[in-house]
């Protein structure tokens, strides 16, 4: 039996999770503590700024000190990344190799008592890896994994039996269909390793009429790999300087092919991959794996029956995965991880207390679900604060903001409230037993990792929620999981005959997903929204 302290602190999304004997007890991002979105600027040298406040919180979560960890596992070897000039010829590779190689001492620190010979290095992918195949309700499974790069590689390609991993290909560098997405998401003037979720989105809106010179660039090579050719962006469309709400055709239709492409290549590999493994379950993780696109066609056109996609898919991810992949190696029988609201809530009288301390007018409902649906169905905007936060970039119905889906102008008035571009698509979260009556896809959907058809006969019925190509990212409820969720959305749908509310995450733009109560209060503080459901309580706006 043993205690390990998992952590991510390469790149960006820094985050830490603890499992005790095999159970996943706590994970969070440091961007929750720091309110700084990603943790971290996207420095090359990111390394050296461990995730200290989300790791305290694991170990305070535990009731443990440093000293009662058997290890701590690092979610980047710094032993593969020698020679320093690197596959990529990184001038910052020797930097960051050397602050990782640091990262006892710099722990030590961090966590006084902490003995640095527990630290154990966890190669990136393999993290990866692990948070997909040991987190999954699945003893064994094919294992995908892709993102922009780790040590020396862009992909991971494996066999899961029973816990243990054998890696059946890794991509080397330059190659990687993470950094290919990430390139043309700055050339359309948005943040790299930030804002590709708007490149998936503007896609729609385009056609993919660059498609065969990306086939071109990018292809398979039949052996579990792939290529991707430098690519002059410039040659299909001028740089953007910043992106915004205004989406030009040619733009669009960039978005689209790169889409196209990826999604194609993504299917290659899942399929080829299925023929080495006879699995019939694929377990996915890597920041490629967010893109809910690409995993509903892998569902749908190879010969996997489950695909199952770890929530919290980018780097956050890897302090999970090394968590559970040490504590395997260490002798523990790891359990799947039971939801991905895995991070900090409070008691009623904890939340009361802020409230009070606010001075700020609430109630407190019979039925705080039933108070929501009430005010949901008069098209009221609520802001919901309920139990743990989610691990990962998805509001799941712990940290939303819901809305009516069945009025067409509420998706201009929540991209409003949260200050972001219009052209982007909001989700809705549905009953998990009614799910099949309105969209068309891979159910259930508990963490919105896919995109589903609405149905047509819902389509004018839920416009808010059905993209322009008449898609939408599910969030399916299950009342065994998700009992308060369910409850409002089972009120909701005795008022209105729709069973899908309105759910995205409960921030505003270039802001961290509200974490705290404080955060909370603050966010309804400064948004038009009309009821904040902050656990059993009621804050109203007052009237002017």
């Amino acid at each position: 039996m043993s205690a390990v302290l998992g952590l991510n602190a390469v790149f960006h999304d820094p985050a830490a999770a603890l499992v005790v004997d095999g159970v996943v007890v706590a994970a969070a991002e440091e961007e929750r503590f720091s309110r700084r979105k990603h943790g971290h600027d996207n420095v090359p040298f990111a390394a050296w700024e461990l995730p200290a406040q989300a790791m305290s919180w694991c170990l305070a979560e535990a009731g443990l000190a440093p000293e009662d960890l058997d290890a701590v596992a690092y979610s980047y070897d710094p032993t593969l990344c020698r020679p320093y000039d690197s596959v990529l010829d990184d001038t910052w590779e020797g930097l960051r190799t050397l602050y990782a190689e640091r990262a006892p001492l710099f722990l030590r620190t961090a966590l006084p008592g902490l003995d640095p010979a527990v630290v154990r290095f966890v190669p990136h992918h393999v993290a990866h890896g692990a948070s997909a195949y040991l987190a999954a309700p699945h003893r064994s499974s094919a294992v995908l994994v892709l993102d922009g790069r780790g040590e020396r590689h862009s992909h991971l390609a494996g066999h899961c039996r029973d816990g243990d991993l054998e890696v059946l290909f890794q991509q080397e560098l330059p190659h990687s269909l993470g950094l290919l997405y990430e390139d043309v998401t700055e050339h359309l003037g948005f943040r790299r390793s930030s804002d590709e979720y708007k490149v998936m989105a503007m896609a729609s809106y385009g056609t993919p009429r660059w498609l065969p010179e990306l086939r071109e660039l990018v292809r398979t090579t039949g052996d579990g790999g792939f290529r991707t050719d430098p690519v002059d962006w410039g040659s299909f469309v001028k740089r953007v300087g910043k992106g915004g709400d205004d989406v030009d055709r040619d733009h669009a239709d960039l978005a689209s092919s790169v889409q196209k492409r990826v999604e194609e290549v993504l299917v290659e590999l899942a399929a080829d991959l299925h023929r080495r493994t006879g699995e019939s379950v694929l377990t996915m993780a890597g920041g490629v794996a967010l893109n809910c696109v690409a995993n509903s066609r892998i569902a749908r056109e190879t010969p996997f029956e489950h695909v199952w996609v770890q929530p919290a898919a980018g780097d956050s991810g890897t302090a999970l995965g090394s968590a559970l992949h040490v504590a395997h190696a260490l002798g523990d029988r790891t359990t799947p991880m039971p939801t991905a609201a895995l991070g900090r809530g409070w008691s009623d009288d904890e939340l009361e207390a802020w409230l009070t301390t606010a001075q700020v007018p609430y109630t407190r409902p019979d039925d705080i679900a039933d108070e929501v649906a009430q005010c949901l169905a008069a098209d009221g905007v609520v802001a919901w604060f309920q139990g743990r936060s989610e691990y990962g970039p998805r509001a799941l119905g712990h940290r939303s903001l819901l809305a009516h889906p069945g009025h067409a102008r509420n998706l201009e008035r929540m991209n409003d409230v949260k200050g972001r571009e219009q052209f982007r698509p909001v989700a809705p979260m549905v009953l998990a037993d009614r799910a099949h009556e309105v969209f068309e896809g891979p159910l259930p959907s508990p963490y919105m990792l896919f995109t589903h058809d609405v149905k047509p006969a819902w389509r004018e019925r839920i416009p808010v929620v059905t993209h322009v190509d008449g898609s939408a990212r599910v969030q399916t409820v299950d009342p065994a999981e998700e009992p308060l969720v369910a409850r409002m959305l089972e009120a909701f749908a005795a008022r209105t005959g729709v069973p899908v509310v309105v759910n995205t995450s409960l921030n505003t733009a270039g802001r961290p997903m509200v974490d705290d109560p404080r955060d909370a209060l603050e966010c309804f503080g400064s948004a038009p929204v009309d009821l904040l459901a902050l656990g059993p309580f009621a804050v109203r706006r007052p009237r002017a």
